[in-house]
């Protein structure tokens, strides 16, 4: 129930290339379980299970992995040939070595290489910017391969650093949740994601069976999975989810149960981008929008277990969270 919703930025990011191949819109997301008006609604957001089924879908219509935004398309089972290959590499740095080598054999226009020394190893991406003006292929491709690296060792990676070749996006915020490091810079001379080599000497411990089940939901997926525990967003959300439903902790509260100060607390929120009522804001509409996908709950009763007495309250909050009504995200479930 408490997982964080993706915003319908990436939606909107992924479909350029099907609009670019003139493919019927309306029709991609709505099989996905997406209200297509919801692509007008820059607040809207959308549940991890509809993104991979429409991540899933978008590669079977355009029968390309990279979803028509290159002039040559990327033929379905690529990725599945690339992990067939690297599955038996040993370790995690002989995996991404051999993963390197095969997608060079495609071109550098859109790549990925890996490079480290004693304390760091830095996984960079390239994709041309004229080709990926949302950056859609290329944080895709960060959270692909951050992501595919964490499930071969069987532990989540922690990100030293990320390095963005382009200005901070509109969407930045959402990148907490994608692939929080400690420090972001933008404006960078590459695109890359760094963390320490050791992990690069830890052994794989996936195998042939374990990758055909892998395969089934890959490299959809991994775009939904694996996200930051750690941050400070993360722990308080995970405080507040237990009170869902009933009278929200305040920040005293929270800060006194995580041993920090009120003031250490705020500073601390503010360096990821956030507040805490925004933290909260976040959890009751991420909450929100999962519950509405049960359609045996009715508008009064989500209400009351996302902690509104009255449902006009709740539906004015929802209304500013995401730009649209609760009746409108329940819609394409009800049809």
């Amino acid at each position: 129930m408490n997982r964080k919703t993706i915003s319908i930025h990436y939606v909107n990011a992924a479909l350029h290339g099907a609009r670019r191949l003139n493919m019927d819109i309306e029709s991609l997301v709505s099989r996905a379980g997406i209200e297509p008006s919801l692509l007008s609604q820059p607040k809207a957001r959308v549940s991890p299970e509809q993104y991979t089924r429409f991540a899933q879908i978008m590669w079977l219509a355009t029968q390309d992995e990279h979803l028509g935004f290159d002039n040559t398309p990327r033929r379905l089972g690529t990725f599945a040939t690339m992990c067939q290959l690297i599955i038996h590499a040993g370790t995690l740095g002989k995996a991404l070595e051999r993963g390197q080598l095969f997608y060079s054999l495609f071109g550098t226009d859109w790549s990925m290489s890996i490079s480290h020394d004693l304390h760091e190893a830095r996984l960079r991406v390239n994709a041309p910017l004229d080709r990926d003006l949302d950056h859609f292929i290329t944080e895709s491709m960060l959270m692909v391969w951050h992501g595919l690296s964490s499930w071969l060792i069987g532990r989540r990676i922690p990100l030293e650093r990320a390095k963005f070749g382009y200005p901070k996006p509109i969407h930045a915020d959402e990148y907490d949740a994608l692939f929080y490091a400690p420090v972001m810079i933008y404006d960078a001379t590459y695109t890359e994601i760094s963390f320490a080599s050791d992990y690069l000497s830890l052994p794989i411990r996936q195998t042939e069976d374990t990758l055909a089940e892998f395969l089934k939901t890959a490299p959809a997926k991994l775009l939904v999975k694996f996200k930051n525990t750690n941050s400070l967003t993360s722990r308080i959300r995970e405080l507040l989810k237990t009170h869902i439903g009933g009278e929200m902790p305040t920040l005293n509260d929270v800060a006194s149960q995580l041993y920090l100060s009120p003031q250490t607390l705020r500073r601390r929120l503010a360096a990821e981008g956030k507040s805490y009522q925004g933290v909260k804001d976040d959890i009751r509409r991420d909450t929100a929008i999962h519950l509405l996908a049960s359609p045996h709950l009715t508008l009064d009763e989500v209400a009351e277990k996302v902690g509104f007495s009255e449902t006009s309250t709740f539906h004015r909050a929802f209304k500013k969270w995401t730009g649209v009504t609760p009746g409108l995200y329940r819609q394409i479930h009800s049809e």
